[in-house]
């Protein structure tokens, strides 16, 4: 789904009215975020979305999935969520908070803010309500509720801000028009979504690209789409939204960053696709060396002259 593993970043950020890619490039670091969030905290955040998906998760549920999230967790605050800031006394709904990894990010962001965060699992809040507690966070109230059938009254919240649930949706469309009657008139949304389809890489290879694919394939199964970063512009417009912006944000990594080419490329992007081959191999949908040799190719791009690109979509809007 999303790839980093390294807070060290260069990046270029624009005002969100222009339509221009934001971006990171690894090979001359200049800024550092510091990351106080307890990496295996957030992981584990990343997947709660699955309790409103209502199926099977398609990566599993293993400690080595744990540890992938974990990569990845370090870099996505910078990335993705640098620029949601919300002002004082705003009234924000996080749709799907899981254990509160995100509401933490968001709650620091946006420290006057008035942040409710929703989630289908009770065991979930509870365990999000201590982790705020530990964090010191007081802007934070938690709701126990389904994305489908939400419990507030209409025009309750300023901004909404939903990252990483809509690709495990069989209709995020639908989810996304349960959440605009929410909204007070020009009140905004905030989505995040990744797309394994703008995976690039060198050294080319078949195996490797169709090793990925069975990945959005088995999503799909599941009732997912990893494919759901490009649809984002038509998906928010669809539910009624106005004033669409898409951003989409790239990451680039090569050799001249080692650290960063073992946490993204190997253990981050390669681990997701080499985790959900056992059920590839059940269904037939490679053989057993054609996989093997895809996994190998993927590697094969954290080498000095491999190269890995990755895109993630944000987009914003308003009622």
């Amino acid at each position: 789904m999303i790839f980093c593993g390294t807070c060290f970043l260069s990046i270029r950020v624009v005002p969100p009215h222009h339509r221009v890619l934001q971006y990171i490039f690894v090979q001359q670091p200049t800024k550092v975020y510091n990351i106080w969030y307890k990496p295996l905290q957030i992981a584990v955040g990343l997947m709660r979305i699955l309790k409103m998906a209502h199926h099977k998760y398609v990566h599993g549920y293993s400690t080595r999935e744990s540890e992938r999230l974990a990569d990845q967790a370090q870099t996505l605050t910078g990335l993705l969520h640098d620029d949601t800031r919300y002002p004082d006394g705003a009234r924000v709904l996080e749709a799907g908070c899981g254990i509160g990894a995100q509401t933490v990010i968001l709650a620091r962001n946006s420290p006057g803010a008035h942040i409710t965060s929703l989630d289908i699992s009770e065991d979930s809040i509870k365990r999000a309500e201590e982790m705020i507690r530990k964090e010191g966070i007081t802007n934070v109230t938690f709701r126990k509720g389904d994305i489908f059938q939400l419990p507030f009254e209409p025009a309750s919240f300023d901004h909404i801000f939903v990252c990483f649930v809509l690709e495990h949706l069989a209709e995020p469309q639908r989810a996304l028009e349960q959440l605009r009657p929410l909204l007070k008139e020009g009140g905004t949304l905030t989505v995040i979504e990744g797309d394994h389809g703008s995976t690039f890489f060198h050294p080319e290879n078949p195996d490797a690209r169709r090793a990925v694919q069975c990945l959005v394939e088995l999503q799909q199964q599941v009732g997912g789409n990893a494919l759901i970063g490009r649809q984002l512009y038509p998906l928010v417009a669809g539910a009624g939204y106005s004033d669409v912006r898409v951003s989409p944000r790239i990451v680039y990594v090569d050799a001249s960053h080692p650290r960063f080419v073992e946490g993204f490329t190997k253990l981050t992007f390669t681990a997701m696709v080499e985790g959900v081959g056992p059920e590839v191999l059940k269904q037939g949908l490679m053989s057993r060396g054609a996989w093997e040799r895809g996994v190998a190719a993927l590697y094969r791009t954290a080498e000095p002259d491999g190269v890995f690109c990755y895109t993630f979509f944000k987009a914003t809007a308003r009622k």
